[in-house]
């Protein structure tokens, strides 16, 4: 998803995330699929690097809808 910001390629992604980029990643992940995600500050900060986004997405975005939007 961050490498669609520019159109880049996924190696053309640095590990750390700049402030831009969260928000893209958190706007591109309400939309695919399809909830509303209200981050504390603690996860927002743990968001600084693509494996910290990963890991803070994974927990906020319920596994229901992650199956929903594979269908």
């Amino acid at each position: 998803m961050l490498a669609t910001l520019g159109n880049r390629t996924p190696e053309q992604v640095h590990e750390r995330i700049d402030s831009l980029e969260q928000v893209w990643l958190v706007h591109q992940v309400e939309q695919r699929y399809g909830v509303s995600l209200d981050l504390s500050d603690d996860q927002l900060e743990r968001m600084s690097t693509v494996s910290g986004a990963v890991e803070v997405l994974r927990q906020a975005v319920p596994p229901t809808a992650r199956e929903a939007a594979h269908d």
